[in-house]
């Protein structure tokens, strides 16, 4: 548990930078660098997410059993996610969606988190998703008040919400037919 909790706190502690200390993230990177902050920034949160998977397949082993979903949450969880993969794509091809939304990845996390959450009963998986929801929201909420960083977008065009939606679709079908369990070796289709 130890591994997952300090996985946690690098990867979140990282990415929490920007809502809870914009400034002092702005004067770093100025006197790093660009470039570099970016690379001090990324290790940080690649460390924090590799302790966060070897924490998780460590603790999945003994689960600490919180709440038993009941089984009619799993199809509510695969509805939620059908938006994930599209909402994805649309942070970076500039369209409708993506103007409508403002920050369509934040909306994929949350929507991300909150199915997993319904379908995941252990204390590693609250843990896991409940963080993720509470962190997306508090970044939304931060951006009321602040700048977010530039995210790299290909050019605008009327096709890209098209892209969006398609290549959404496929990426939700890979993943729920194989992807999933293929990566963690857990179906979503039961």
């Amino acid at each position: 548990m130890t591994t997952y909790i300090l996985g946690l706190v690098l990867f979140f502690g990282v990415h929490s930078i920007a809502i809870v200390a914009p400034r002092w993230r702005d004067r770093m990177a100025a006197r790093l660098g660009r470039l570099p902050w970016m690379a001090v920034y990324s290790l940080i949160a690649i460390v924090g997410l590799v302790l966060i998977i070897q924490g998780y397949v460590s603790v999945r082993q003994y689960p600490t059993i919180l709440y038993t979903p009941p089984d009619w949450l799993q199809p509510v969880a695969l509805l939620l996610l059908v938006f994930v993969f599209p909402l994805l794509l649309a942070a970076y091809l500039p369209g409708r969606i993506q103007q409508t939304l403002g920050h369509p990845m934040l909306v994929a996390t949350k929507l991300w988190a909150l199915a997993h959450l319904l379908v995941n009963g252990t204390l590693a998986g609250v843990m896991l998703f409940g963080i993720f929801l509470l962190w997306a929201v508090a970044d939304r909420i931060s951006l009321k008040y602040r700048q977010g960083p530039p995210v790299p977008r290909l050019p605008a065009s009327r096709w890209n919400d098209v892209l969006v939606v398609i290549g959404g679709l496929g990426l939700y079908a890979l993943f729920v037919l194989w992807a999933h369990r293929w990566l963690f070796g857990v179906s979503p289709l039961g």
